[in-house]
């Protein structure tokens, strides 16, 4: 508490200062929001600048701005990204809210600056390892089997990492999958992939706004260890009803939009589904072939209703609605499985100005991840399960006193619930014992200051404090394990509902600094602290739907980093390339694994966090960006050199090692060209250091019986039964090759036809047919006794070559 008053006074004291200087000046605010001419859509983080003093802000998330500044006429300067640039005069001699419109650009045969910010705006605000995604541009840039991926274009990034080939999940400079906090409309959804991985949960058609910040995360964020992940879905347009579609190899989807009440109140649905499954019944199968009755099939719905209640009150209510649903049935045996799991969020929130300075959002969320396993054979059924809840409520203000300051404090709170992997199992009448369903029960609240302040004309500083308090509480059984003997109890303890079992409250200092060298040039530091009260327990060297989450205990301590980093920035040739040098070190403490050899059975009756292991981590890297965004042919080259290293009292003999997703080197280049009105072009290329594996280091060969054997007649013969064991080196020891891969597609405009319009994207997927390194495994083949016995490692490669096709349309 000491801390916030502090930096509360500090502020104070700034802008006190500011305006005393300024007192015998008259000082009017201009304020407003920066629209989407055409839909009415709000445009967040739109550039509203003012040439006279050089110097301006960017709209909020919900698209608003306030500046206040001495009596005078000035120049307004308004942009953002695939819009054309606004310029007028205002004279301002009093208070004016006035809203702008920006005008879109459909296509540019000449080269103009179309950019998502003031055009040197990477140079001189504070934000550090934070990128702006363009949607459109993802879409010009090939993709696996013809399906544009957010998190895939993600990866693409300096300091970010693929999870693997054709994967979707991602590690930020060093952090682990959970330490990922990623938003949908505000709502935290906790796995983020279909197919296992394959493809990501989110809809292009029905995203706005995709912002990663993983170094310098301000105040407001929280939770989190390496990165946030903001996305925004579309409002919809308020103007005119329209829509839009694709139809792919393995999915299509459809969007609707348009106004309830024009200029007034709009809606937007989505909708995306994978067709695989219905290739998997007749006419296309056989009844009682092997495939009959087998399917898979994802599916994500997305909503989204606005209504402005006056000038000064809005509201939205968004949702979304994933699922993955996997059926197999055996013809044989009758075994059938069946596994869905997916997201669900909700996000009701009201904007309210009580002046033209002072904005405020309140949210209340809901959020929900499941994953199930069924099995079930004639009268026998099974059944694992697993999920996290979130209810939400959190109250956003965004304060603009005057030019120097931009000030955002809130409070929120999370009320979790855990259902870690628990299971049931019955047989005809028969139910068996597996225990109670075991859930984990924790409060999350936290309060946050934020001032982003213009010290000098050349410096600048946006500092913040945030205070974390999460509480686990009853109802809860603890199993107290003998610490001599994995698996036996020594004693339970029972909690009633809403007992504390066990509180932790933290200071969360947050600091960004810029100086800049020249106009065109500057220097950047940034140190964060951040603590996570969550975590994800995993089995696999990937994420999966089957990892669980659980809430820090009174075993389990909250996941805690401090990230140190430095910049320098620079354009050149009038803005057209911009650049970076970032260089980061980051320490991380109680981070946790499963213990070696523990299985999903072990956490069935009894707690999840007597099966993990606790340690530390670090990781330090630089990262090379350098962008071209003028003209028609435009991109990037990205290049991260990094070490992951974690120690473990536990594993690895207590000896430091390198982290599965220690890469050392990490690149890539990204290009699209605008040929003309007709053609788009996009190629992208990866390089990456070979994932760090354990691998066996040495085979045991045991024999299974006796090692002669006699028949009844007396004939003595040799056992050729063995047991093979395996001995296992140091931990994440054996490198993969290295991997790489070149992606191409061509997308052609067809003409407009009235209101329809249309286009084909081709793709190929991994251009020249790299065998990229999927897995490794062990094939045993030969016989002992004669001397043939190999034993001999093979890679599994997952993709070759994949061409595609998908047909979009609007209308």
């Amino acid at each position: 508490m000491k801390q916030f008053l502090v930096l509360l006074l500090v502020i104070a004291i700034s802008i006190s200062s500011a305006y005393s200087q300024n007192s015998k000046v008259n000082r009017y605010t201009f304020s407003g929001y920066v629209k989407d001419s055409t839909s009415g859509e709000f445009l967040l983080g739109s550039s509203v600048y003012i040439k006279e003093i050089q110097k301006g802000t960017t709209t909020n998330a919900y698209g608003f701005f306030s500046l206040t500044l001495d009596e005078g006429t000035y120049t307004i300067i308004t942009a953002y990204i695939g819009y054309y640039e606004q310029q007028f005069a205002l004279r301002l001699d009093k208070d004016i809210s006035q809203n702008i419109l920006l005008i879109p650009k459909v296509f540019v045969t000449k080269e103009v600056l179309i950019t998502a910010k003031k055009a040197d705006r990477n140079v001189q605000s504070t934000d550090m390892g934070k990128v702006e995604v363009d949607v459109d541009q993802i879409k010009k840039l090939p993709a696996l089997l013809g399906e544009v991926d957010i998190l895939k274009a993600i990866q693409l990034l300096p300091g970010v990492q693929a999870a693997g080939e054709g994967n979707s999940g991602f590690y930020v400079r060093g952090g682990g999958p959970d330490q990922n906090l990623i938003l949908l409309d505000e709502g935290t959804v906790y796995n983020a992939s279909h197919l296992f991985g394959f493809f990501s949960i989110f809809n292009s058609d029905a995203v706005k706004n995709i912002t990663l910040t993983k170094g310098g995360i301000p105040a407001q964020y929280g939770g989190r260890l390496a990165s946030v992940l903001d996305i925004t879905m579309k409002e919809g347009n308020n103007q005119k009803f329209h829509a839009q579609g694709g139809i792919g190899y393995i999915a299509s989807r459809l969007t609707l939009e348009g106004p309830l009440v024009k200029n007034k109140s709009s809606f937007m649905i989505s909708a995306r589904r994978t067709f695989v499954d219905l290739f998997l019944r007749e006419p296309f199968i056989k009844p009682g072939s092997p495939a009959d009755g087998n399917s898979y099939y994802f599916y994500d719905l997305n909503g989204k209703l606005n209504y402005t209640l006056s000038q000064r009150d809005r509201i939205f209510i968004s949702g979304y609605l994933g699922r993955d649903v996997f059926n197999f049935k055996s013809r044989d045996t009758g075994f059938k499985v069946k596994i869905p799991w997916g997201n669900s969020t909700v996000s009701t929130r009201w904007n309210h100005l009580f002046s033209d300075k002072l904005f405020v959002n309140s949210s209340l969320i809901f959020s929900d991840y499941k994953f199930e396993f069924g099995a079930s054979q004639q009268d026998f059924e099974f059944k694992i399960f697993s999920g996290i809840r979130d209810y939400t409520a959190k109250v956003d203000f965004n304060w603009f006193p005057n030019i120097l300051h931009n000030v955002k404090f809130g409070v929120n709170y999370i009320y979790h619930r855990f259902t870690p992997t628990n299971a049931s199992a019955r047989s005809a009448e028969v139910v068996f014992d597996l225990g109670k369903v075991t859930r984990f029960y924790a409060h999350d609240a936290a309060v946050y200051l934020n001032d982003e302040w213009d010290i000098t004309e050349k410096l600048r500083v946006n500092a913040g404090l945030r205070g974390t308090m999460f509480e686990h509480v009853g109802p809860f059984t603890r199993y107290v394990q003998d610490p001599s003997f994995q698996g036996k109890f020594t004693d339970t303890i029972q909690y009633a509902q809403g007992e504390k079992v066990k509180m932790y409250m933290h200071a969360e200092p947050r600091l960004s600094v810029r100086y800049t060298l020249t106009t065109t040039s500057s220097v950047k530091a940034a140190f964060t602290q951040n603590y996570q009260y969550i975590h994800l327990a995993s089995f696999g060297s990937v994420s999966l739907p089957t990892d669980v989450w659980v809430p820090s205990t009174d075993l389990v301590k909250p996941q805690f980093g401090r990230e140190y980093s430095i910049g320098y920035f620079r354009n050149f040739h009038d803005n057209t390339y911009e650049t970076s040098v970032e260089l980061y070190y980051k320490q991380m403490e109680n981070q946790i694994e499963y213990r070696e050899g523990a299985t999903p059975d072990q956490d069935v009756k009894n707690n999840p966090d007597n099966n993990f292991v606790f340690g530390k981590g670090w990781s330090y890297g630089a990262e090379f960006f350098i962008k071209k965004s003028k003209g028609k042919f435009n991109g990037w080259i990205g290049y991260t050199l990094a070490y992951t290293k974690r120690k473990f009292p536990d594993l690895n003999n207590g000896e430091t090692y390198s982290a599965k997703y220690d890469r050392r080197h990490d690149a890539s280049l990204v290009l699209t060209y605008d040929r003309n009105a007709k053609w788009t072009f996009g190629a992208v290329w990866v390089y990456a250091t070979g994932d760090a594996l354990t691998l066996p280091a040495e085979k045991y060969f045991i024999s299974a019986g006796p090692p002669v054997t006699v028949d009844a007649n007396g004939n003595a013969s040799l056992n050729n039964n063995f047991n093979i064991l395996s001995g296992y080196g140091k931990r994440n020891d054996y490198r993969q090759k290295p991997f790489h891969r070149l992606d191409l597609s061509a997308t052609l405009h067809v003409l407009k036809k009235k209101r329809w319009q249309s286009e084909w994207v081709f793709s190929v997927y991994n251009f020249y047919g790299r065998q990229n390194p999927y897995f490794i495994y062990f094939n045993v083949d030969g016989n002992s006794t004669d001397g043939t016995l190999k034993v001999q490692a093979k890679q599994v490669s997952l993709f070759s070559v994949i061409p595609s096709v998908t047909y979009n349309f609007k209308f």
